[in-house]
């Protein structure tokens, strides 16, 4: 798989993994640790998954004491009496030891002792179920690990089931008797259960693998099994980037806390604290997330049914902003401020209850936006799936070839992009501190939440066959220049956190 170029200083390079090649990946490191260790492979796979595939420190623990490896890892220790770590007489030093400490392993793994050496020579009960056997059925019915707990094989059967079905238990699945710490071993499993369950317990070892590497996190979207590969998203770098990736699937997710979706230019840490106000205030967004208004002339009722801010009230014929209810005259000018919160209107509160009130206003200030951005590009999707009609009578009444029409379409991906910047701007600008960054900020929101109101609007015309090439240019234009918009926005925030220019009023 080719890696993804990386465009911008704040962009990460990744890969895009399959199953098979996460598979190829794991036997790979199985492969490896066998070799040095001299161990079987199922042996070094156990130990690698204890160490949550960390092959430097198991080879260091490995070889300063192969018997508290092996136990802490959930294996049979060494049989071999001798497991000191000393080096022996005239050595030149912790070679000779660990190859001392090597050899009693390795004695210890590949000595003729088989799983079931200690059989009952007398009838058995299996103490979970209380079924008797026979000293002759005792070796095909019963089953013991290297712990020596014996118990007959349907115990065992349903047991790892329950594990695997149930519990989703894989990697670290141990003994059934209470207090063994023992671990089953991969061909136990494949041995004893039927081939769906090991299908499971298979697909339960690729999420574990993938779980313990912080290199490797799994494509979020159900009907994905992707894994995306990226070196360059460490937990200590999430103040710093937002390294959002793109899947095979086609869709986008952040690599650094899993969100299904792009949240730039906003930080993981930031996303969940805002995710996090917005639930604690369920009933303020409900209300919020309202579809209809009142006129601010008439006091008609309204309802939003495309993704344009601009609204007209068919009454009255009043033009005004969805989002501040404000004149939509006073939105094409330099007068422009409906993105902008007037701090102004909370420096007189000076009770407790006035100060509540204005830190509310605040909050439902940039939550309104927020959430009108996200219920406007879930009606700009839906105008997108009737945008091909749109396109197909373009086609036949204004003389236009099907590649010719396609501006539509690239104008709705483009718009609907923009406002899922758009929304997620407002989530960053309720932390940001007020300062002159945070006025460059939204200068930067303003120009572009105005020019997709603009594209927006030019989207839900129903032109007339004469006037169509014209809108196409329209459209054309003002589209080329709501990407550049939203390119400086992004360029400029992205960047502003490598330079270290945003202050937070939390902690990121």
């Amino acid at each position: 798989m080719e890696e993804a170029p990386q465009k911008k200083p704040y962009d990460v390079s990744y890969k895009v993994r399959t199953v098979q090649e996460i598979i190829d990946m794991q036997r790979r490191e199985v492969q490896k640790i066998q070799t040095l260790l001299e161990v079987p492979a199922s042996t070094a796979a156990i130990l690698l998954r204890h160490y949550a595939w960390n092959a430097e420190k198991l080879q260091e623990q490995f070889w300063n004491d192969p018997a508290a490896a092996l136990e802490a890892a959930g294996l049979s220790p060494p049989s071999s009496p001798s497991t000191s770590t000393a080096p022996l007489p005239n050595a030149s030093g912790p070679s000779n030891a660990r190859r001392s400490n090597r050899g009693n392993a390795r004695a210890a793994l590949f000595s003729p002792v088989k799983r079931n050496r200690s059989l009952p020579t007398t009838p058995f009960e299996c103490p979970v179920c209380c079924m008797d056997y026979d000293s002759s059925m005792v070796a095909d019915e019963t089953f013991s690990l290297g712990c020596g707990h014996r118990f007959c094989k349907a115990c065992w059967q349903e047991y790892l089931t329950s594990k695997i079905k149930t519990e989703a238990e894989s990697a670290r699945i141990q003994c059934m008797e209470n207090g063994c710490g023992r671990i089953v071993r991969e061909e136990v499993v494949e041995d004893m259960l039927p081939e769906p369950v090991c299908k499971r317990y298979r697909k339960l070892l690729n999420e574990a693998y993938v779980a313990d590497s912080a290199n490797l996190r799994w494509c979020p979207h159900p009907e994905c099994e992707n894994v995306i590969e990226c070196s360059q998203a460490p937990p200590r770098m999430l103040s710093q980037l937002v390294p959002t990736v793109r899947c095979n699937c086609g869709r986008e997710l952040c690599f650094g806390c899993g969100y299904a979706a792009s949240h730039r230019p906003v930080l993981c840490k930031v996303v969940r604290q805002w995710e996090k106000k917005c639930a604690d205030d369920s009933e303020t967004s409900n209300w919020l997330q309202a579809n209809t208004k009142e006129c601010t002339k008439c006091q008609s009722t309204i309802e939003k049914n495309g993704g344009c801010n601009h609204m007209t009230c068919k009454k009255c014929k009043w033009e005004f902003c969805w989002v501040c209810m404000g004149p939509w005259s006073e939105h094409g000018n330099s007068f422009y401020q409906c993105n902008r919160f007037d701090e102004k209107s909370g420096i007189d509160a000076r009770d407790t209850q006035a100060k509540s009130r204005a830190s509310l206003e605040r909050y439902l200030h940039y939550f309104n936006r927020w959430a009108n951005h996200e219920q406007s590009a879930k009606l700009d999707e839906k105008f997108y799936k009737d945008t091909e009609k749109k396109m197909e009578a373009m086609q036949s009444t204004g003389n236009l070839s099907w590649i010719e029409v396609q501006f539509a379409k690239q104008a709705v991906e483009v718009c609907v992009r923009a406002r899922i910047t758009l929304k997620w701007s407002y989530a960053m600008a309720f932390y940001l501190k007020r300062n002159n960054m945070t006025e460059l900020f939204e200068d930067n929101q303003r120009d572009l939440e105005r020019a997709v109101e603009n594209l927006g609007y030019l989207l839900e015309q129903n032109p007339e066959p004469t006037s169509i090439t014209k809108l196409r240019n329209d459209i054309t234009n003002q589209s080329a220049y709501v990407q550049k918009r939203h390119d400086i926005l992004m360029d400029d925030t992205l960047k502003g956190y490598l330079e270290k220019r945003w202050e937070f009023t939390i902690e990121v």
